[in-house]
């Protein structure tokens, strides 16, 4: 039998751990990097700008070419676009509530991974349910805020086909 390093052995086991034993988000210790929880505040501010009907804070969560999905596949990079789908939907009077979040970071850049649930009226008093995989890029601010640059509401769209 072929000697097999220890450090080749490390990978191995490492590999053929579960990711979801991995939590992205946690320090060795258990607790949430500064960063992540920084990435996970911006997410939960624009959320909750948006179930409020603040239009100005949502907006103010994104860079100013960001690329938002609005409808699967069809993403939309102008602002004021953005702003008035933002303000339609908000008619719905949304509610959201995540199922959990998952932060990968490299350097300035990070992913932002959570599902998604929504419930919401329309004008007319019927009651919408939506739900969904959130794919979205944030990017580091010179001012150590996180702004999104690709916010993907639909990620699961691929795999309901």
């Amino acid at each position: 039998m072929k000697h097999v390093p220890t450090w080749l052995k490390t990978c191995a086991l490492s590999f053929a751990l579960p990711l979801a034993s991995l939590p992205q988000t946690l320090t060795a210790e258990g607790e949430i990097s500064m960063q992540d929880q920084a990435i996970l505040t911006a997410i939960e501010a624009m959320t909750s700008a948006f179930e409020a009907g603040n239009m100005d804070r949502v907006m103010q969560s994104y860079e100013p070419k960001a690329a938002i999905a609005f409808e699967p596949g069809q993403p939309i990079s102008d602002a004021a676009m953005a702003r008035a789908a933002f303000e339609g939907f908000a008619q719905v009077n949304p509610e959201f509530t995540y199922s959990g979040h998952e932060v990968i970071r490299a350097g300035d850049i990070a992913l932002h991974i959570a599902p998604w649930s929504m419930v919401g009226q329309t004008p007319d008093g019927q009651e919408i349910q939506q739900s969904g995989l959130s794919v979205a890029v944030l990017r580091q601010q010179g001012d150590g805020s996180w702004r999104m640059v690709i916010d993907n509401p639909h990620g699961a769209h691929l795999m309901q086909r």
